[in-house]
């Protein structure tokens, strides 16, 4: 599916991927852009829609951040934020994939 819409201001862009968007997840996605922290862009799914804060559908790819509260809390998702032991260094693209085949394994999704 191909990006539908750019949205371009004075900071990051925001790339939506669908027409049926409204005018306030359009404000949103673009207040979310002009933080900072903002890496590159902003992504807006199809199935974006207004949010408390941030909207709900969006990807909010960040500089040195982690933003927990910017997907689960409208909706309680289970999203969660977890310090873990690990830094940068200790993880390869080998062990990256170990540690996501066992979130995999042990995390219920579906229905």
């Amino acid at each position: 599916m191909p990006v539908k819409t750019v949205l371009v201001g004075n900071a990051a862009l925001v790339k939506i991927w669908t027409d049926d968007i409204d005018e306030g997840s359009k404000a949103q996605l673009a207040n979310i852009a002009s933080l900072p922290f903002i890496h590159h862009h902003v992504a807006a799914m199809p199935d974006v829609h207004l949010g408390i804060g941030a909207t709900i559908g969006s990807v909010i790819a960040t500089h040195q951040a982690i933003i927990p509260a910017a997907v689960g809390v409208n909706i309680g998702c289970g999203m969660v934020a977890a310090r873990l032991s690990l830094t940068a260094n200790d993880i390869d693209e080998k062990r990256l994939k170990k540690v996501f085949d066992q979130i995999s394994r042990d995390v219920p999704v579906g229905e």
